[in-house]
């Protein structure tokens, strides 16, 4: 590659399937500031220098060699070592969607060696009946590669893993010891692997800038690697250092060892400080201009933060630039059985945020007084899908996830009704709170435009919890969203939480029964548990005795300062019932065991459940008429065509067409007379919407009917039907 003047890096490993839009971000920015700047993705070039054919016979030398004491299962996989080199090029080939027709060999099952990890296909034969060739063998390629992962975690490799590379390293690592240890220890095979793989980037020469983008504690030793690297080898690049874990862990930062590796370690968003820094290292002045970043000086960090630019505000940020990424070279992985979980590594994402950080800001887990959740900007529709069709030109793929805190609904639904003004052809998700603005209309909406799918924070299924985390919902308000997302037929995804502060035995068993309840009626289709963590960002962390806990450590040494230890003296045991809840969901989100005791999923006694049983269907079955204040809500067509078929004196059959098929409805011959004049107006393009109220004056101009009257009607119900009403 040419020179360039900055360099932007994404340590391994975050995804397999799609880049990490972290420099993306940056680099758009950069370019349109009129910077020569490439960018490279480290994770997806180790791996594929990894699983190739003589780097696979590489990784087998050196196992063989070292004569490691292996499972019986792993023991297998070496001993078809012939099979596995002579299969791995066509297996990446294959999910790199570039060999098709491979898929009728593997879902055979006797083209690909099976290790330990095809043990577990035996619970899913009838799943495998019903998916197609190329999900089957796309599946078993993943399971394939889950096997090599383990055999190389447990040999030459032990801190490898396809998500993270030695993530242990960097997990609450209050000092800088631990870290600085692993970097001076001699190169593993891993190791070496990655530094080939960064010296690509440099032989064209040493760019000014190197950065170093951390979002997970994963990423950071590789980050650190690089950077010793080329310290070592091209000492004139300035290197910087910044991302997610920087910004959430780093904050206090007082060791200066750190910057033996990096010049620069920068906080929150990065475009003011990279900016700020390229304009630093260009005028080589003695006196820093830096904004929100570390340095050393003098032996000492200090914070510098020339607060003298604005920030870039949401609505007017620059379309983030795959330019340079090797988006081809991304595997599309299946490695979870599940429609719903696959989205995370099945596919090509271009990734957007709706709204930078969060419009609820409550949540007393969650670290709210950070800027990327604290400082809450929204932009224009059009502006988004502006840069939706920017991207589309740049990448070839119109697969969208907006990685938002939480989208909000109001900007959900104009985002929805631009992408179908421009008539856009697009397939997103995104992450949400369960707000009750997601009704079955707007679900309607999203739906038509593209979305496929939401996730969102159930956390605790209680709502004596829910109310202590200050979520904002309740259960029977999230079952009732969850309803209108699967009649939509978008998929929905829940994060689950156990373990809160004074969580007891008993509410952990109900909240699972809440899970079971919401996946046996079908309105989840995917959930993960996560045990309660408390941070020094958060509510919880902030002021422990509000929340009954004690905080017990880590006592802090310079470093990470962000995951604290604590004590739950009015809670239950909460560790214990990580395997049982887990394997209960696992069970749940492949549509089995929905009916079994709670207790079958535990080794030890645990109570009975409290909730009721139609606690679930009862709450969704539960309808608010719709006419309070709706007079300024907007009335769209939910349908693409209306043709009126039979007319007489008293009744009118119209038929409503759209893609899921036509509707056919017998109204009063005045109502359909106001539908045909106005259907024009209430079309998602037209350019200002009709609000319910000017609606409702069309009807009652020909109807003559009280509003009341109209809104109780049987006919009301059924052009219910086919018109969205968007609060």
């Amino acid at each position: 590659m040419a020179n360039p003047e900055v360099l932007l890096i994404t340590p391994p490993l975050t995804q397999l399937n799609t880049p990490y839009p972290a420099t993306a971000y940056l680099c758009g920015f950069l370019i349109d500031r009129g910077f020569h700047v490439e960018q490279a993705d480290l994770g997806i070039d180790l791996v594929l220098r990894m699983f190739n054919k003589p780097g696979l016979a590489e990784i087998f030398d050196l196992i063989e060699q070292e004569n490691h004491q292996l499972s019986l299962g792993l023991q297998h996989v070496v001993s078809n070592r012939s099979v596995y080199e002579s299969t791995i090029d066509s297996v990446i080939s294959f999910l790199q969607n570039r060999n098709y027709t491979l898929a009728y060999r593997i879902a055979r099952r006797n083209y690909l060696p099976e290790g330990p990890r095809f043990n577990q296909l035996a619970d899913f034969q009838e799943f495998f009946g019903s998916i197609s060739i190329q999900d089957q063998a796309r599946y078993l390629c993943s399971i394939y590669l889950e096997d090599l992962s383990d055999l190389i975690s447990s040999t030459v490799g032990p801190q490898f893993g396809f998500s993270k590379y030695a993530e242990r390293i960097a997990r609450t690592a209050v000092s800088f010891d631990p870290i600085q240890e692993a970097l001076e220890k001699p190169l593993n095979p891993i190791d070496k692997i990655l530094l080939e793989a960064t010296q690509e980037y440099f032989k064209e020469g040493s760019p000014s800038l190197l950065g170093l983008s951390v979002p997970f504690p994963g990423n950071l030793y590789g980050a650190l690697k690089i950077a010793q690297w080329v310290k070592a080898n091209h000492p004139k690049t300035k290197i910087a250092l910044g991302g997610g874990y920087v910004n959430t862990e780093l904050r206090d930062l007082e060791d200066p060892r750190i910057f033996d590796f990096v010049d620069f370690i920068s906080l929150d968003d990065g475009e003011g400080p990279i900016e700020a820094i390229l304009e630093q290292i260009k005028s080589d002045s003695e006196k820093p201009c830096l904004k929100r970043t570390f340095i050393r000086e003098d032996g000492k960090v200090i914070y510098i933060n020339n607060d003298f630019r604005p920030e870039v505000n949401h609505a007017k940020s620059v379309c983030p630039s795959y330019a340079g990424l090797k988006l081809k070279s991304y595997l599309s992985m299946y490695d979870i059985p599940n429609p719903m979980h696959r989205l995370w590594n099945d596919g090509r994402w271009n990734k957007l945020t709706i709204a930078h950080g969060c419009y609820w800001k409550k949540c007393s887990f969650c670290d709210i007084s950070l800027d990327y959740i604290s400082r809450y900007e929204q932009a224009p529709a059009a502006t988004l899908v502006d840069k939706m069709e920017k991207l589309i030109a740049e990448t070839g793929e119109t697969g969208f996830h907006f990685v938002d805190e939480a989208a909000p609904p109001a900007a959900m639904r104009d985002l929805a009704l631009e992408i179908l003004r421009r008539d856009l052809q697009v397939t997103w998700w995104t992450n949400i709170r369960f707000e009750k603005t997601f009704t079955e209309d707007l679900c309607k909406l999203l739906a038509s435009s593209g979305c496929v799918a939401v996730t969102g924070g159930l956390e605790v299924a209680s709502n004596r919890l829910l109310e202590l985390i200050d979520k904002g919902v309740t259960v029977e308000q999230v079952a009732r969203v969850c309803k209108g997302f699967r009649d939509a037929g978008i998929l929905v995804h829940a994060y689950l939480m156990y373990g809160f502060p004074t969580e007891t035995e008993q509410e952990t068993i109900d909240s699972l029964d809440v899970v079971r309840q919401l996946f046996q009626l079908g309105l989840l289709q995917s959930a993960f548990w996560h045990q309660f963590a408390m941070t020094a960002h958060s509510p919880v962390g902030r002021n422990p005795e509000k929340y009954q806990v004690i905080r017990t450590g880590p006592e802090f040494k310079g470093f990470a300062n962000n995951d604290l230890y604590h004590e739950d003296p009015t809670g239950a045991d909460h560790e214990i019932y990580a395997s049982g809840l887990n394997k209960a969901l696992y069970n749940y989100m492949h549509n089995r065991e929905l009916n079994i005791s709670l207790q079958s999923f535990f080794d030890f006694k645990i109570p009975k459940t409290t909730v009721d049983p139609k606690l679930i269907s009862s709450s969704i079955k539960k309808e608010e008429f719709d006419s309070k204040g709706m007079h300024n809500a907007k009335v769209f067509a939910g349908f693409t065509a209306m043709q009126l078929v039979k007319e007489e004196v008293d009744q009118t059959e119209i038929h409503f067409t759209n893609a899921s098929g036509r509707e056919k409805i017998v109204f009063p011959t005045a109502v359909a007379a106001a539908l045909l004049k106005i259907q024009s107006k209430i079309n998602p393009s037209a350019e200002s919407p009709v609000l319910m109220s000017e609606f409702l004056k069309e009807l009652n101009q020909e109807l003559q009917m009280p509003e009341e009257y109209m809104m109780t009607s049987g006919w009301w119900k059924k052009l219910r039907k086919v018109i969205w009403v968007l609060r």
